[in-house]
Protein backbone atom coordinates (compact mmCIF):
# COMPACT_ATOMS: atom_id res chain seq x y z
CA UNK A 1 0.00 0.00 0.00
CA UNK A 2 2.84 2.38 0.87
CA UNK A 3 4.42 1.70 -2.52
CA UNK A 4 1.20 2.71 -4.30
CA UNK A 5 0.84 5.81 -2.17
CA UNK A 6 4.43 6.90 -2.95
CA UNK A 7 3.86 6.24 -6.65
CA UNK A 8 0.68 8.32 -6.55
CA UNK A 9 2.45 11.29 -4.94
CA UNK A 10 5.38 10.97 -7.31
CA UNK A 11 3.02 11.14 -10.30
CA UNK A 12 1.22 14.16 -8.82
CA UNK A 13 4.56 15.89 -8.19
CA UNK A 14 5.86 15.21 -11.71
CA UNK A 15 2.59 16.28 -13.30
CA UNK A 16 2.48 19.50 -11.29
CA UNK A 17 6.12 20.33 -12.08
CA UNK A 18 5.68 19.74 -15.80
CA UNK A 19 2.52 21.78 -15.98
CA UNK A 20 4.14 24.93 -14.64
CA UNK A 21 4.87 27.43 -17.39
CA UNK A 22 8.18 29.11 -16.84
CA UNK A 23 8.14 32.67 -18.11
CA UNK A 24 11.28 34.38 -19.24
CA UNK A 25 12.22 37.25 -16.97
CA UNK A 26 11.69 40.67 -18.48
CA UNK A 27 14.65 42.96 -18.22
CA UNK A 28 13.91 46.65 -18.09
CA UNK A 29 16.20 49.63 -17.91
CA UNK A 30 15.33 53.20 -17.03
CA UNK A 31 16.07 56.24 -19.17
CA UNK A 32 18.95 57.10 -16.82
CA UNK A 33 20.39 53.62 -17.28
CA UNK A 34 20.00 53.94 -21.03
CA UNK A 35 22.32 56.95 -20.89
CA UNK A 36 24.98 54.77 -19.27
CA UNK A 37 24.97 52.24 -22.11
CA UNK A 38 27.03 51.95 -25.25
CA UNK A 39 25.99 50.12 -28.44
CA UNK A 40 28.67 48.12 -30.23
CA UNK A 41 28.01 46.59 -33.64
CA UNK A 42 30.62 43.91 -34.38
CA UNK A 43 29.48 43.19 -37.95
CA UNK A 44 31.54 44.04 -41.02
CA UNK A 45 31.63 47.66 -42.24
CA UNK A 46 29.53 46.61 -45.25
CA UNK A 47 26.83 45.14 -42.99
CA UNK A 48 26.94 48.22 -40.77
CA UNK A 49 26.56 50.52 -43.81
CA UNK A 50 23.50 48.56 -44.94
CA UNK A 51 21.76 49.37 -41.65
CA UNK A 52 22.46 49.58 -37.93
CA UNK A 53 20.94 50.63 -34.62
CA UNK A 54 21.08 54.39 -34.10
CA UNK A 55 24.17 55.60 -32.21
CA UNK A 56 25.97 52.27 -32.51
CA UNK A 57 29.72 52.17 -33.00
CA UNK A 58 31.09 49.66 -35.49
CA UNK A 59 34.17 47.60 -34.66
CA UNK A 60 34.44 44.56 -36.91
CA UNK A 61 35.02 41.40 -34.86
CA UNK A 62 36.94 39.90 -37.80
CA UNK A 63 39.41 42.80 -37.86
CA UNK A 64 42.82 41.58 -36.68
CA UNK A 65 43.02 44.68 -34.47
CA UNK A 66 39.58 44.21 -32.86
CA UNK A 67 40.94 44.21 -29.30
CA UNK A 68 43.17 47.23 -29.92
CA UNK A 69 40.29 49.21 -31.47
CA UNK A 70 37.86 48.11 -28.79
CA UNK A 71 40.10 49.17 -25.91
CA UNK A 72 40.71 52.53 -27.62
CA UNK A 73 37.02 53.25 -28.24
CA UNK A 74 34.95 51.50 -25.58
CA UNK A 75 34.26 53.16 -22.23
CA UNK A 76 34.76 51.00 -19.16
CA UNK A 77 32.30 53.07 -17.13
CA UNK A 78 29.33 52.11 -19.33
CA UNK A 79 27.57 48.85 -20.06
CA UNK A 80 28.45 47.73 -23.57
CA UNK A 81 25.53 46.24 -25.51
CA UNK A 82 27.01 44.15 -28.30
CA UNK A 83 25.18 42.94 -31.38
CA UNK A 84 25.86 41.37 -34.77
CA UNK A 85 23.44 39.92 -37.31
CA UNK A 86 21.98 37.08 -35.22
CA UNK A 87 24.11 36.72 -32.09
CA UNK A 88 27.05 34.41 -32.82
CA UNK A 89 29.74 37.04 -33.45
CA UNK A 90 28.51 39.26 -30.64
CA UNK A 91 28.76 36.29 -28.29
CA UNK A 92 32.39 35.86 -29.34
CA UNK A 93 33.00 39.57 -28.78
CA UNK A 94 31.48 39.39 -25.30
CA UNK A 95 33.88 36.57 -24.44
CA UNK A 96 36.81 38.74 -25.57
CA UNK A 97 35.68 41.92 -23.77
CA UNK A 98 34.73 40.57 -20.34
CA UNK A 99 38.31 39.54 -19.42
CA UNK A 100 39.40 43.10 -20.32
CA UNK A 101 37.18 44.50 -17.56
CA UNK A 102 34.14 45.59 -19.56
CA UNK A 103 30.55 45.13 -18.46
CA UNK A 104 29.06 43.55 -21.56
CA UNK A 105 25.61 42.36 -22.64
CA UNK A 106 24.92 40.33 -25.79
CA UNK A 107 21.76 41.54 -27.51
CA UNK A 108 19.64 38.46 -28.13
CA UNK A 109 18.81 37.84 -31.78
CA UNK A 110 21.11 40.59 -33.01
CA UNK A 111 20.29 43.18 -35.64
CA UNK A 112 17.94 40.84 -37.49
CA UNK A 113 15.70 40.54 -34.42
CA UNK A 114 15.86 44.31 -33.92
CA UNK A 115 14.75 44.94 -37.53
CA UNK A 116 11.96 42.37 -37.25
CA UNK A 117 10.47 44.29 -34.30
CA UNK A 118 10.45 47.64 -36.13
Amino acid sequence: MMKYLLSFFLLIFINFGCSQIKEKAITEISQDELNTTFLLDVRTPEEFSAGHIKNAVNINLYDSEFIKKATAQLPKDKTIYVYCAVGARSNQAVKKLIPLGYTVVNLSGGYNAYKAKE
